[in-house]
């Protein structure tokens, strides 16, 4: 397994998880502008890397 590719999409994960708190913080707040599109981006790769981190960590060999 490559541990050091696998640390690059738990950070990654980490990171857009914090962007997207961030963006959600912004809408409670009323924020107007924020409603374009990017939340759903967020959540959209945030599921990518999660499905890619769960492949790798059920099949360490590869």
């Amino acid at each position: 397994m490559n541990y050091v590719y696998l640390k690059r999409l738990y950070a990654k994960r980490a990171e857009l998880e914090a962007k997207l708190e961030l963006h959600d913080a912004r809408y409670c707040f009323g924020e107007e502008e924020v409603d374009d599109g990017t939340d759903s981006d967020l959540r959209q790769r945030l599921s990518e890397i999660s499905e890619e981190i769960a492949t790798l960590e059920i099949r360490p060999g590869r």
